[in-house]
Parts: C-alpha cells; structure tokens; sequence
C-alpha cells in the first residue's frame, strides 16, 4: 500500500524457511520487504529452557544490533511471541519518538497456564505476566488476532482498555494457484459414496483430536459415515494403532498447501477441535478455520469459548468441546440434512471470509491503528 515496511526477526522460527546466516545480521529484500535476519540461538523443542534462552538471545541480539541503516520508523510493531521484545520495543520507540503498538497472536503466559501444564507460580509465568501487563499498559495500542482479547486486557489491568481486532487472513495468491490432488492419492485415501468428515492439519495434543476419534468409534457401525484425518504430527501414530480396528476411519498424508483446498473439495463436513480452556474466552482467528471457510464446505467445531467467524457466516455449528454425544448428533444432523442446504451453508462461509478477511480490507483496517493519535481511550 506504498509503505516502506521493515521486518526484524529471528533465524530460529521452525515454521519459516530462513537463510543461511554466515554473520550476525543479513538483511533481505522480500516482495518489496526488506527483512532482517537476526542470528540466535537455535532449539529443537518447543517447550524447553533453551526456547526460553533463544528469546532471551534474540533480545540481547536486537538491542546491539547497528541500526543506522534502517529508516527511522514512524511506528514499531511488536508481534508475539515473544512478549520479551515489547521491553526492546519501549527503547525503540524513545529512541525515534515513534508510536509502539503491541500486537497478540497467542496470549502469554496464559497459553502455558492453561495447556503447558505449567503452574501459575512458576518464576517464568510470573515474569511473562509482569512484562505483559507492562506491554498492555504502556503501549500505544494493542492489537489482537482474538477479537475478545479486550476482556482479558481489563483482567490484566484491572480496568479496559481500548484494543483492536486484526484476524488473520485468507491468502488469496495461494487460492488462485491451488493444485490438484494427484489421482493416485484420492484413489488410495479418499472412500466413494461415503459422508466424508474430515480434520485437515497437525495431529498433535493440541489438537484435541479424541473427541472426533471417539465419535468415528461410537459411529463404527454407520456404514453412511467415514472419518478422515489428513497431516502428520506426534500422535499420529498413536493414534492409528489405537483405532485401527475402525473400518470408518482412516488417516491420509499431508499434503502441501496449494492442495489443501483440493483435499477439502472431496469431503462434506469439516471439523476442528480445541481442550477445554480459558484461553477460548478470548475468541479464535485460526488459519484452518479460514482454509475451511474458504472451500466452501460447512464446519462443525468441538469448541467452547468466543464464537466467531463460523456463527457470523451462518456456515457451521458449534458443540462443547470434548462432548462425544454432541458431536455424533451433530454429524448425523449434517447427514440428514439436503446436500443442496449443506452446500448453500458452506457458500455463505467462503462468501464471508472473502468479504471480511482480505489481507488489504485487514491492511487499510491496520492503518487506522497504526497512525492513530488518541490510543488510550477507554472503549465504552
């Protein structure tokens, strides 16, 4: 949009594919961006000391980091995780008297309280939350990807405070230039004249994907309905030994992204699952449920918390999660229900997400953030 845009990150993310760095710096030029490559120290798991000491590395590195040829920015961003660079973001922000907006992707420490196991005692957490309620009081906004991050905001403080929704987006170039799924694979994972419902993404403990398995076991002898679930993860292969004797379940191969659409094409009735958690107050703005929105199919979620994007589409339906018996009514409401019903609902879920979750309609929303003179009022 004409912006001159600066990207400071660090070479440790394990879900981008980053440089080789042979210095303690590089700086890129990506899609009109220029991208600037931190050296860190690296970690192989997520939840681990030397995660911890890899933000702590990456603080320390931005801070010295030479910044004489970078242009004096008129707004900086902080975008978590880590909340540990909203502290670089305040002496940035003296240095170049510019606007410090704080943006929240996943809300620490309260994620590891709630599913990291982690007690709320724990010298770690009572650090994160002390910086996290510096960066809610002191920034000159906050911005989230929950849209009711501002309840959590208030508990924080102890009073609201004013806060903004940027959702993620739909990747309109990746939906333009989807690829077909090869013969071979439909043929070999994806049954004929069946009722397909299908989870599509990482198989891990996140994922709270037992409440669907256990649905496909209560379901087992409905010979209408066959469960399907794409993607790799750790309990993948737990979870093929423990319900292999399902003859309506089966588990397919991830596939890359330009496919997923093509996968969603074959199927009728999406899923997507969460724990029981605080964290789900706050709403949800997650990529799948835009990929599912986005082929046009209805959704059914294992969800309790904010509901969001499938109620506003009118394109799915919420159940409790963890409630197998919720879940399997649900479903056989699904299959019951006319294929032309089910696809007008699925239509309405891509007519909406195209309408509302564009990247330039969230850009020009960002804007409005970005340059904004009065950040502290009180949302009424």
């Amino acid at each position: 949009m004409g912006y001159r845009s600066v990207i400071i990150t660090s070479d440790s993310n394990q879900l981008a594919e980053v440089p080789t760095l042979d210095a303690a710096y590089l700086i890129q030029k990506v899609d009109g961006l220029e991208v600037c490559w931190i050296r860190t120290m690296k970690y192989g798991i997520a939840k681990s000391m030397r995660r911890i000491a890899s933000w702590l590395d990456f603080e320390w590195q931005l801070w010295r980091m030479p910044k004489d040829h970078l242009p004096a920015p008129d707004v900086v961003v902080v975008s978590s995780l880590s909340l540990l660079t909203i502290l670089n973001g305040f002496l940035l922000r003296r240095r170049y008297r510019c606007r410090l907006i704080l943006e929240i992707r996943d809300i620490w420490p309260l994620t590891i309280t709630e599913e990291g196991g982690f007690s709320r005692w724990n010298p770690l957490v009572l650090g994160l939350g002390f910086i996290e309620k510096l960066g809610y009081r002191y920034a000159d906004a906050i911005v989230g990807t929950m849209p009711n991050l501002g309840a959590h905001v208030a508990a924080v403080l102890g009073q609201p405070k004013r806060t903004h929704c940027i959702p993620m987006g739909v990747d309109e170039t990746a939906m333009c230039t989807g690829d077909v799924l090869p013969a071979q694979y439909v043929e070999k994972h994806i049954p004929k004249d069946k009722f397909i419902v299908t989870h599509a993404g990482t198989i891990g403990i996140t994922n709270a994907l037992d409440t669907l398995l256990d649905c496909a076991e209560s379901l087992r002898d409905n010979t209408k309905v066959h469960f399907l679930v794409v993607g790799e993860g750790d309990l993948r292969a737990h979870y093929q030994q423990k319900y292999a004797h399902l003859p309506n379940l089966s588990f397919a191969p991830r596939v890359p992204k330009p496919m997923v659409q093509s996968v969603l094409s074959h199927c009728d009735l999406l899923y997507f699952s969460v724990h029981v958690s605080e964290v789900w107050k706050y709403g949800q703005s997650l990529n799948k449920v835009i990929d599912y929105m986005l082929s046009g199919k209805p959704v059914v979620a294992s969800y309790t918390g904010y509901p969001s994007m499938i109620n506003e589409a009118d394109c799915g339906s919420y159940v409790p999660a963890g409630d197998v018996a919720a879940l399997r009514g649900e479903i056989l409401r699904y299959l019951a229900m006319d294929a032309t019903q089910r696809e007008a609902m699925g239509q309405r879920g891509r007519e909406w997400i195209l309408a509302n979750r564009r990247y330039r309609t969230l850009a020009q929303n960002y804007l409005t953030i970005l340059f904004e003179r009065d950040a502290t009022e009180v949302q009424g």
